[in-house]
């Protein structure tokens, strides 16, 4: 057993309708500007700004604490909503909340009160964890060292998804005087922190997923948080973040070809009626997409259940509780990522089966749909993902709760 003692009991879970209408405007904004912002690939600084001002950052913050007080389910169907206006967005934020959900486990044995606040005032967090290069798995490059009075950060890291926008960035940094692997949590606020935008994949183009260099840059002692404190269901938490991408991209793509059948005056000569939006199989093409998105949606969110029942273990001072939870919000999360990344990936790409070759044109940006869904898929192997469910179902072999990436032995 533990001797874990909870700050505050479990807060009750808000009422989903009401928070969603507080945002359904803003996402509603966002969409409009999201084909411009593709087409010219423009970084969403407003919209990111828009989102910050009604406090969308602090939606999991409990309500006592000023915060939306949404459950984990009730999150990542905002984030569902929010990926359907613009799916880069809350890639973009996938670090903030991954960071807000560390601090409230956090708050469950010490109190975290600066940091809710921080989050109620809009602050927002990116990340920084991965390095690439001669950097070899389970290496640290980047380093925290004490100068003087000071703590101190140098290195460089890639793919700092959504930094660009934050307040503060959650870095991976090794420890100069005891090794120790640490979360460095550092204000952008500073001239040591140079962030550029230098991502160039071919999809999620806007999440500002970019370089970060650390040069000296200062980090107050009380920022330096031992990494083996991290929240133990944090692989599964960022893989239901990129699922709300996934679903949020796919409903948009129905969402969008539906409207431009509707509209299309244009039909086939071997079609089966006198418009497109009345032809039975252009009705069937949509109507199995969108089949395929509720079943996906339908899977990340039954495994965010799984993740709320985690975060509710942590609290409930019984070691075993918390590690079967645990395990189970790892498997779900995983089963839910095949399974969506599958379905999406096949919805935005037939649903081109329902238009003609006009709907290839850059104009409509219809192709980010599956650009963006196959980056997405891209960031956790599914190869792998589905060895460890085999894996767990055959052996009993508990999953993998933190991965790296990094060079591997020379071949010949």
């Amino acid at each position: 057993m533990s001797s874990l003692q909870p700050v505050n009991p479990l807060p009750q879970e808000t009422d989903y309708e009401q928070l969603a209408q507080r945002f359904r405007p803003i996402f509603a904004r966002i969409a409009e500007g999201a084909v411009e912002r593709e087409r010219n690939r423009s970084l969403p600084h407003e919209p990111i700004q828009w989102l910050k001002a009604a406090g969308f950052g602090a939606v999991r913050v409990p309500l006592e604490h000023g915060g939306g007080g949404a459950s984990l389910p009730q999150l990542f169907q905002l984030l569902i909503e929010l990926a359907a206006a613009d799916s880069n967005i809350p890639q973009a934020l996938r670090g903030h909340f991954a960071f807000v959900e560390d601090r409230l486990n956090a708050h469950a044995s010490s109190p975290q009160d600066v940091w809710l606040q921080r989050f109620v005032a809009g602050d927002l967090v990116g990340c920084a964890w991965t390095e690439t290069g001669a950097v070899k798995i389970g290496d640290v490059q980047t380093r925290v060292s004490r100068q003087g009075d000071r703590w101190r950060v140098n290195g460089t890291k890639y793919y700092s998804t959504g930094s660009i926008f934050a307040d503060w960035i959650d870095l991976f940094a090794r420890r100069d005087d005891t090794g120790a692997d640490v979360i460095a949590a550092i204000s952008t606020h500073q001239p040591g922190v140079t962030l550029s935008d230098d991502w160039d994949g071919f999809g999620q183009r806007t999440t500002g997923s970019g370089t970060s260099v650390f040069d000296n840059a200062v980090v107050e002692e009380a920022n330096l948080i031992d990494f083996a404190t991290r929240f133990k269901y944090q692989t599964a938490f960022y893989q239901l973040v990129l699922n709300a991408v996934l679903v949020g991209s796919g409903r948009a793509a129905v969402n969008e070809v539906a409207e431009q059948v509707r509209r299309r005056t244009r039909i086939f000569s071997h079609g089966n009626a006198p418009s497109a939006s009345q032809d039975a199989q252009i009705q069937q093409v949509v109507g199995k997409a969108s089949a395929q998105l509720y079943a996906a949606e339908a899977a990340t969110l039954r495994a965010a259940q799984a993740a709320q029942r985690a975060y509710e273990a942590r609290l409930a001072q019984d070691d075993a509780e918390e590690r079967a939870a645990n395990i189970d919000a790892e498997l779900q999360s995983a089963q839910a990522q095949v399974v969506a990344a599958e379905l999406v990936l096949d919805a935005t790409g037939k649903l081109f089966n329902a238009l003609g070759a006009s709907a290839t044109s850059v104009n409509l940006q219809l192709d980010r749909h599956w650009r963006n869904a196959r980056t997405a898929a891209s960031h956790n192997p599914l190869i792998y993902k589905e060895r460890i469910i085999g894996d767990w179902e055959i052996n009993g072999t508990e999953p993998p709760y933190v991965w790296q990436i990094g060079g591997g032995a020379k071949q010949g």
